[in-house]
Order: structure tokens, then C-alpha cells, then sequence
């Protein structure tokens, strides 16, 4: 009996010895994901996806995922050419193209690629003027998404993208600037304004050299500017056809409303 319970015991020791071993022996990668396999501490060789196999304790499998990841530049305060302090930030997108450069020629790849990037950032916006930096923030990234990778690809690392977040003014600044947007739209408006009333006073010019070609028509315009009046009822009009009116008479209403001349009185002396 205790020769079966020690032989049982051996034997489930066994199964685990050999289920650790083969967990040690057998990996399995995901479809994105790349190893590379060490022997003694050298390269070995490269796993892609699905099944490898490893010889326990003589190798050392170090796997990387191949995905596209967002790495976010913190914000940071910097100096413009310009002498404008600004706080600006900005994400990057990133993927590991060469898995065996990733591992061997940096430590800490991610680590160090955002701290580069930090440093590239700064040196890039530090040689704008503010004015090139708000109305060209995409040219702006795209140079310092070129100098990283100038660097990076050293690395294993392709930067895919980089954006440019955030820009942040000083508030004395951001006054300015809103009261320099102002007056360029009031300048806008003013030369809308006079470019309207321009073409409005070539149009009147040109109608009233029809009308006055016509022998009828300025008439008739007269009257249809009588209809729109009167089709306000707080209005009242009076019409009185010229033709009808006698020179005399208008004349001596006229004169009636001319105030006489005071005789100044005489004193005999």
C-alpha cells in the first residue's frame, strides 16, 4: 500500500515535471507579435506568429508587438523665436518595424522614444516665429515627425504620424490676438461695405442714363416710387401734377411766406 501511494506521488511529480518543461519548450505567438530567440545570451533566431520551440534554460525568448501605438509628448513650455513663451503638446503614432533593432539598440524603446521626441519637439518649435507656428502647425509636425525619424529608424521604430495637440498662449497674449482678429474683421466689413456701395452707385448711374434716354420712363419711375411710398400707411401724400400748378400762384405763395422787412421809425429833429 505504501509502495503504490509513493509510485502514484512519483508519478503526478512527473506529469508536472514534464507539463513545465513542455510550458518552458513550447510558445506560441500572436499574429502580431514577433520574437527574437537568444542562445547564451547571442541571437539566435527570429519567431514570427504561431507555434516555436525553445530549449529550456540554454534560450531566452524576448517578444515585441508589432501594433501601432499612441505615444503622448507631455506638454512642456517653450520659447519661440519670437520670444513667446508657449505650452504645447502632442501624440505621435508609432509601430516597431524591426523587432531585433528595437531590443538590441535601445533599452527601453518606448521610454527613450518619448524623450527624444520631447527634445525634438522643443528644438523644432524653439526656431519658429508664433505667427508660423499657429497657421502651419501641420508643416510644423510634419518636420519634427521627419527628424525623429532621422533617429528612430535606428531604433526599429517607425513613426507613422505626429500631431501636434494643443497650443497654449499666455493670457496678455491671447487678448492681443483677439483684438488683432477683431480689427481685421472690421477692416473686412468696411471694404465689403465700400466695394457694395461702389457697385450700387455704378448701378444707379447706369439706370439713370436709361431713363433720362427714355422719354417715359423716368414717369414712370416717378410714380412707382409714388406706389412704394404709399404703401406705407403711416405716410400721406400729396400729389400735385405739374401741369396743373400755376407759375403765378406758386410764386405768390412763395412771396407770402417771406417775412417783410421792418420800417424803421424816423424822430424829427
Amino acid at each position: 500500500m505504501a509502495l503504490e501511494v509513493i509510485t502514484n506521488f512519483l508519478f503526478l511529480v512527473l506529469i508536472v515535471i514534464i507539463l513545465l518543461v513542455v510550458g518552458k519548450t513550447i510558445k506560441v505567438n500572436n499574429e502580431w507579435e514577433e520574437a527574437m530567440i537568444l542562445r547564451f545570451g547571442q541571437y539566435q533566431r527570429m519567431a514570427g506568429p504561431g507555434l516555436y520551440w525553445l530549449i529550456p534554460i540554454v534560450d531566452k525568448a524576448i517578444v515585441r508587438s508589432k501594433q501601432t501605438r499612441a505615444i503622448g509628448i507631455e506638454k512642456q513650455s517653450v520659447i519661440t523665436k519670437d520670444n513667446v513663451t508657449v505650452s504645447i503638446d502632442a501624440v505621435s503614432f508609432i509601430k516597431i518595424n524591426d523587432v531585433k533593432a528595437s531590443i538590441v539598440n535601445v533599452s527601453e524603446v518606448f521610454s527613450v522614444f518619448k524623450q527624444y521626441a520631447q527634445t525634438t519637439l522643443r528644438n523644432v518649435v524653439g526656431v519658429k516665429d508664433l505667427d508660423e507656428l499657429l497657421s502651419n502647425r501641420h508643416e510644423v509636425a510634419k518636420e519634427i515627425q521627419q527628424d525623429l525619424e532621422s533617429v528612430v529608424n535606428q531604433w526599429g521604430i517607425d513613426v507613422e504620424r505626429l500631431e501636434l495637440q494643443d497650443i497654449s498662449l499666455p493670457g496678455d497674449m491671447q487678448r492681443i490676438m483677439a483684438r488683432q482678429a477683431e480689427a481685421e474683421r472690421e477692416k473686412r466689413g468696411v471694404i465689403i461695405a465700400s466695394e457694395g456701395e461702389l457697385q450700387a452707385a455704378t448701378n444707379l448711374k447706369k439706370a439713370s442714363d436709361v431713363l433720362s434716354e427714355s422719354e417715359y420712363g423716368f414717369k414712370l419711375r416717378q410714380l412707382s416710387t409714388i406706389s412704394d411710398i404709399s404703401q406705407d400707411q403711416s405716410n400721406t401724400v400729396v400729389f400735385y401734377p405739374a401741369e396743373s400748378l400755376d407759375t403765378s400762384l406758386v410764386a405768390a405763395g412763395l412771396a407770402a411766406r417771406v417775412p417783410k422787412a421792418k420800417k424803421e421809425k424816423t424822430s424829427d429833429i
